[in-house]
């Protein structure tokens, strides 16, 4: 099984910055002004900043994302 495999049969939960950024179709700069003003929803895993994409689903819709 390879890494293309291993994204195919477990979809990511959760995106680090960059990649939420791209996502969002916003630079990493705005994004972490959102973050530190908590109007994005992140979670912490030590000192890494993720970013699940089902509550930013939640956020373009513009719904509130139960914590």
């Amino acid at each position: 099984m390879d890494k293309e495999d291993d994204c195919q049969q477990f979809p990511k939960m959760a995106l680090r910055p960059k990649e939420a950024a791209r996502a969002l179709g916003i630079s990493p700069r705005k994004l972490w002004e959102l973050t530190i003003r908590r109007e994005m929803p992140h979670r912490r895993a030590g000192r890494a900043v993720l970013y699940s994409v089902d509550e930013l689903r939640e956020w373009l819709k513009g719904g509130q994302p139960h914590e």
